[in-house]
């Protein structure tokens, strides 16, 4: 059974904000292997072989940055978490699965070994000279979208249905990965509340229902730590690493449960309509206040 896991907690200042925030990340940091490893990897594989086309796809252009992914993986898995991965010339080892993968000759595609590896799910982002398009990912958590609706789009079509992207951060983010320089790292914080904690939601599932007094252990902290690195291809990398908790685990303190209640107050309407808040965002409210 997957662990509840919440090691971040982004609305702690209690406002919400439609911003980058984008932090400098270290190396041995880019990735995040926790307890549930063994356990998410198990639910990969069991979706890749259950609905693959729903969690992979990549289009042609996306095969240089395909190959450049996974042979940075060959290198900083075992050189950053030797004690879950080994590499033997070709050879990577997955010491947690037993799984052995030859990077040089796997009959899977490169962005979908890649997948296989490490938690974290993975968007790969091509420039065509004006914007940058997503052309292939490996997606096994994504929060209430669909891969096939946003394949081959441009960034900005991506997050069309964002509140405010399009007038706050569409041209801070094209700019930021036009100067996004090799060797560096960075990354951001994402969070919403879901009704439900499966990982797997390209479509919001049947509501549940919600009460003041059910919140807490009906509703979930779904918080995504995203990274984004430019490959030696000239690609660039976004991860997206999911942590999930029931609201009754994750707010252990009376000031975190007034941050987040501050936050909701902050957030604007459409914005919690567009993260699925807005239904029960009056009984979570009134759970949060008696806390």
């Amino acid at each position: 059974m997957r662990a509840e896991s919440a090691p971040y907690l982004p609305f702690a200042d209690g406002r919400f904000r439609l911003a980058l925030g984008l932090m400098p990340l270290g190396e041995a940091e880019w990735l995040e292997p926790d307890v549930n490893f063994a356990a998410d990897l198990a639910a990969k594989r069991a979706l890749l072989a259950t609905r693959p086309a729903e969690v992979f796809a990549a289009l042609p252009e996306a095969a240089q940055a395909s190959a450049g992914l996974l042979a940075l993986l060959g290198e900083h898995l075992p050189r950053h978490h030797a004690d879950l991965f080994r590499r033997d010339g070709d050879l990577l080892e997955n010491r947690a699965t037993g799984e052995r993968w030859d990077l040089a000759a796997s009959p899977l595609h490169p962005l979908a070994l890649a997948g296989r590896l490490v938690q974290e799910d993975f968007c790969l982002l091509v420039s065509d000279g004006a914007t940058y398009r997503l052309v292939g990912a490996s997606l096994c958590s994504p929060s209430r979208w669909r891969l096939a609706d946003k394949l081959g789009r441009p960034l900005a079509g991506v997050h069309e249905p964002v509140p405010g992207y399009d007038t706050k951060l569409a041209q801070p983010v094209d700019r930021f990965l036009a100067h996004l320089k090799p060797g560096k790292l960075v990354w951001r914080l994402n969070w919403g509340i879901h009704d439900d904690p499966a990982p797997f939601q390209p479509v919001p599932p049947p509501p549940r229902p919600v009460t003041a007094e059910t919140a807490g252990e009906n509703l979930w902290l779904r918080v995504e730590r995203q990274t984004l690195r430019r490959l030696a291809s000239g690609g660039v990398v976004f991860t997206i690493r999911t942590h999930i908790a029931s609201l009754s685990a994750a707010l252990g303190k009376r000031e975190t449960a007034a941050s987040l209640a501050a936050a909701l107050r902050d957030m604007p309407s459409d914005s919690q309509r567009y993260k699925g808040i807005a239904p029960f965002a009056a009984p979570l409210l009134a759970w949060l206040d008696a806390r």
